[in-house]
This record gives structure tokens, C-alpha cells and sequence, in this order.
């Protein structure tokens, strides 16, 4: 074969396709990444509108402390990122409800502890539960070579923790509402908002169905390396590019592909400035997408059916993006806000809204005296699906003006003095990001052993690879940066 192939084709620049690319190019390869848009980051982006920067979705990102993945790129790498360490590093509102999230884990059960009613010794019982859980599942993120594919070696170090593993056994398969039952904590209300509300935003469904350990791990998500990105994640995708590059990588922006076509020894990509031919195909996006990019009707893939069925199963997203003059005497820090109307019903469709407020040390993303903000609520995409297009409009605009109501009743401060709006749906999503409905956050890991079929790198066929928060290990940017670090771990022993 001749120098015009690759050895890897990457297809888009979310963080899974980010964080394959760059690995695949610290292990010597010819990789090339090819992204539709004309900035990286996919569905955690930092994108701009009329001289604005909003983040395109309102989230956290973990990972950042120096043994983590992204921590250790910002040092090995060299990047050009700032990540500042909030505290509190979000707070929780509910009707009679104010729960700010500090770094101190101890802390955050001394406040329930404190609570009217509260039962304090189920309480330490079953957060010591989690934390046992979520201690022998975290060091699997923090060191990528302890998931598949796996070596002699990991198999060793993996048998060396054997014991860590011995508190999920009796929770594998069983929702996390089943652990609160066994502790007698189904009824304490503070913690079933703030556990209902913490499983929407990183698992995709309530604690009533989230499969128990995935829970416990999600429990732990604002203690393990998570901060705010100065300026916006894109921040973060676009230093990824830089170090991409620097390591011999291609980067190919506002270069969308139109095709993946095999051919003897690998495959043709086809591609809005042309065609590029490689080994092997990484593709990050939905499995619908790839089963587009292949040209290949349902039932040609069963494994890519049965994934795709699973994430249309799941959520879109209706988005606010707000500009604001912030609140008088307000410090300055970015926030994040978790607003809940009302607790007893469901968590989605503007009764629960997570809200990312930038800082005045984001420079650029406002312009003095403002702030931006991006809201987000989740929103069933089987219900879109069956909604008659017309339909959908009324629906947003209801959907929409219910958002802003939460704001106002549960953040009011924000919303005093508001300099512009606009509006978001999962159709605008999929128009930014091209994944297809709108679909955000991957699959909701509902109670069920399912969750533990596929638990590695996820070939469709040979040498075509998908990657990203349709697949193990799932949800969040750190996450589907280490499955793609896997990935071109797999890729890297099939050359």
C-alpha cells in the first residue's frame, strides 16, 4: 500500500474520536480526523453566537487531577488549559431544598445527616456502601489499561484487587432504588431528589431504575478530578487538536463524511474535500449514524441495531442559552445550578434543569458586566418520534416557557436582568452536532445485567470501529475519552 493510506481514519472530533486519534498517534500511527464542523469538542463544545460563548450543553467534566486522563494530558502534553477548582461545585435546589455539592465528600453527609428527620446511621451505612463501590470502579477511568482489551498483565493487576470487587457483586443487575429500600432510605426526600436528579444528568434515567454499581460510580463524579475548564470545554477539544497535530496527526475540520466504503485491505472515506483511504475506520457517533455513513439498511448490523434501538430509547435535549447581567455582590466564579420544580414527578421536560454559568475569568465567552448561560432539560426521544412535526413547535414553545419559569422560581437571581435568549432543541442539536434526533448522553444504564455485554472497544465490522457515549464504558467526556484511549489500544494490537 502506498503512502496515501492511513492507518486510521477518524471520524469526527468529539472527545472519543479526540481522545482516539491522539493516542493512536502517540503509538506511531498515520491517523487522519475528519470532523463536520469547523471547531472540535461534538457534543461538549464551546460554539459562538453573535459575539457570545456558550457551552453547548450545561455539564461538569471530571478527570482532571493529575493521575486522571485529561490531567495527565494537560501535563504530558503541554496544553493550554486552565481548569478551576469550584466549591461549592454545584448546587442543588429544590422547593425547601438548598444543597450546595463541596469538594468534601464527608461534608456533603454531614449536611443530609443534618436534616429534619434525616437517619443519620442508614445514611453512613449506605454511603460507606458507595463509597467501596465507587473506590473499586474509579481506578478503572484513572488508568485506561485496566478495561478491555486486556493484557496478561492488567489480568494480574486485576486479580491483585480481586477483593475491591466484592461489594458490587450483590448489587449487579438491581437498580439503585433496591439499595435504598435495603437501607431503609426510600422515603428520605432530600436524598432521593438529589440522587434522582444526579442519575438524569450522568446514568440517563431516575435511582429508581439506574443499574446499582453505574449509580454508585455517577455518586462519585464531583470527587474525582472535577472542575471548570477556563473559557469553555472547547478549550480542552481544541489544545487536543493542537497536541494531535504535534504528535503527526492530520486534522481535517469543517470536513464532513459522506461515506465508508470497504475496500480490499481497508476502507474509502468520503468526505467533503475529498477521499481518504485507510486500514482501519474510527467512527464517533451514533450507531444511526453509522449505519448512514455505510449506507446499509436496519437488520445488515444486529449489533448496531441493538444499539441504536437502545440510545432512541433515550434523550434529546432542550437547551436556553441565556445572556445575563449577574446578581449584585455575585463572586465571579462560574456556577452550576441543578433546579428541580417538583420532586414527585419526573425528572425531564423542564421539571429539572441543570444550569452552567460562566465566570469572569472566561474571557471572551461575554462581554463585560455579562455572563453567559446555557440550561438544559432532558426530553424523550420516542415521544418526539411519534409527535406530528407539527406539533413539535407548540411543544418547545410550551416546553421552552417552563424552563424560564423554573429559573425564575428556583434561580431568580439569574434572571433579573436577561440580555438575550435563545432557544434550543434536540433538532437544533442535531443540526450543530449531526447526531441524528438530537440523541445526548447515550444509553440510559437501567437496572438489568445487560449493561455488562459489551464491555470493551465495539468493532462493527472488521477494522470499523465505533467509539464514543453510545458505548462502553458510556456516559460523560472522561468516559468516552478512555473508551477511545481502549479503542486505539485495540487498533494499535491489530496492526
Amino acid at each position: 500500500m502506498s503512502d496515501t493510506w492511513y492507518d486510521v481514519v477518524v471520524v469526527g472530533a468529539g472527545f472519543g474520536g479526540l481522545a482516539t486519534a491522539l493516542e493512536l498517534c502517540r503509538r506511531g500511527a498515520r491517523v487522519a480526523l475528519c470532523e463536520a464542523l469547523n471547531y472540535p469538542g461534538g457534543c461538549a463544545s464551546t460554539f459562538r453566537r453573535g459575539g457570545y460563548g456558550f457551552e453547548s450543553g450545561a455539564t461538569l467534566f471530571s478527570g482532571f487531577e493529575a493521575h486522571q486522563l485529561f490531567g495527565r494530558w494537560i501535563r504530558e502534553h503541554s496544553l493550554d488549559v486552565t481548569v478551576d477548582w469550584l466549591d461549592p461545585l454545584v448546587e442543588m435546589r429544590a422547593p425547601g431544598l438548598r444543597l450546595p455539592v463541596h469538594r468534601d465528600r464527608a461534608r456533603l453527609i454531614e449536611d443530609f445527616s443534618a436534616m429534619p428527620g434525616a437517619p443519620v446511621e442508614a445514611l453512613r451505612r449506605f454511603f460507606q456502601l458507595q463509597a467501596r463501590v465507587a473506590d473499586a470502579l474509579w481506578p478503572l477511568f484513572d488508568d485506561p489499561d485496566l478495561l478491555p482489551p486486556l493484557s496478561v498483565t492488567s489480568l494480574l493487576r486485576h486479580a491483585g484487587r480481586a477483593w475491591t470487587y466484592a461489594p458490587l457483586t450483590r448489587w449487579l443487575g438491581r437498580p439503585l432504588g433496591a439499595v435504598l429500600a435495603h437501607h431503609g432510605l426510600e422515603h428520605f426526600t432530600p436524598l432521593r431528589v438529589y440522587l434522582d436528579a444526579l442519575c438524569q444528568i450522568t446514568v440517563q434515567c431516575s435511582a429508581a431504575e439506574a443499574e446499582a454499581p453505574f449509580a454508585f460510580a455517577a455518586m462519585d463524579y464531583y470527587w474525582r478530578g472535577t472542575g471548570h475548564v477556563r473559557g469553555g470545554i472547547g478549550r480542552l477539544a481544541t489544545a487536543l487538536v493542537k497536541a494531535i497535530q504535534a504528535r503527526g496527526g492530520q486534522v481535517l475540520l469543517a470536513n464532513q463524511v459522506r461515506a465508508v466504503t470497504p475496500v480490499d485491505g481497508g476502507w474509502r472515506v468520503t468526505a467533503r474535500r475529498g477521499e481518504l483511504l485507510a486500514r482501519h475506520v474510527v467512527a464517533n457517533v451514533l450507531p444511526q449514524g453509522l449505519r448512514s455513513l455505510l449506507d446499509v439498511p436496519v437488520g445488515r448490523l444486529p449489533r448496531v441495531d441493538a444499539l441504536a434501538e437502545r440510545v432512541a430509547g433515550g434523550w434529546g435535549a432542550a437547551m436556553l442559552y441565556l445572556v445575563v447581567r449577574p446578581p449584585e455582590g455575585d463572586s465571579g466564579s462560574a456556577h452550576h445550578l441543578e433546579l428541580v420544580r417538583k420532586p414527585g414527578s419526573a425528572f425531564t421536560e423542564g421539571n429539572h434543569l441543570f444550569a452552567s454559568v460562566s465566570g469572569v475569568a472566561d474571557e471572551g465567552r461575554a462581554r463585560p458586566g455579562q455572563r453567559t448561560v446555557t440550561v438544559s432539560t432532558h426530553v424523550p426521544l420516542k415521544k418526539l418520534a411519534a409527535m406530528a412535526p407539527e406539533a413539535q413547535a407548540p411543544y418547545f414553545t410550551d416546553l421552552h416557557a417552563r424552563m424560564r419559569e423554573g429559573l425564575e422560581a428556583l434561580a431568580p437571581e439569574w434572571m433579573g436582568s436577561v440580555v438575550h435568549v435563545m432557544t434550543g432543541s434536540p433538532r437544533t442539536f442535531q443540526r450543530f452536532t449531526l447526531r441524528e434526533g438530537g440523541a445526548v448522553g447515550g444509553v440510559p444504564r437501567r437496572a438489568g445485567l445487560g449493561n455488562y455485554r459489551l464491555l470493551g472497544p465495539f468493532q462493527a465490522q472488521r477494522g470499523l470501529w465505533l467509539v464514543g457515549d453510545s458505548v462502553f464504558p458510556g456516559q460523560s467526556t472522561l468516559a468516552t475519552a478512555v473508551g477511545g484511549v481502549r479503542t486505539a489500544a485495540s487498533i494499535a494490537s491489530a496492526r
